[in-house]
């Protein structure tokens, strides 16, 4: 298994996170999860990710601080994924704006983690690693 974190994750939803880290591991990638943004820039200093999976619906989160934080610390390039609930479209286009390339909901998420998150922790461009479309309100 490949020692180096490639990853990190934003959840302070323990069952959640773990399907991710575990996943992850599944695949042969590490990831470390953070219950906070300020905890999440502290393991991005230690590790310097190539991704970084943001849940939306975290307490205290100011998405647009925390990106501009992340990018100083890290540079580019840096893929941040945005993923929250599909009924929330107004705080999913919000982090489209922000700078989360790709934000997806919640589900589909769910569904395609075991395809996208190689490409995404590898940081290799893909047709199925793009955002799908969530309907406007």
């Amino acid at each position: 298994m490949n020692a180096r974190i490639s990853g990190l994750l934003l959840c302070d939803d323990l069952l959640f996170g773990s399907k991710i880290t575990g996943t992850a591991q599944v695949l042969g990638h590490r990831m470390l999860s953070a219950k906070t943004p300020t905890r999440l820039l502290e393991l991005a200093r230690e590790h310097r990710p190539t991704c970084v999976l943001v849940d939306l619906h975290t307490p205290d989160l100011d998405l647009t601080v925390l990106l501009a934080e992340l990018r100083q610390q890290l540079g580019e390039p840096l893929r941040v994924v945005g993923y929250g609930s599909h009924v929330d479209t107004a705080t999913l286009k919000a982090a489209r704006q922000a700078g989360c390339d790709p934000v997806w909901p919640r589900s589909k998420l769910v569904e395609e983690l075991p395809q996208v998150l190689p490409q995404w922790l590898s940081h290799l461009p893909s047709e199925s690693a793009d955002e799908p479309r969530v309907p406007s309100r």
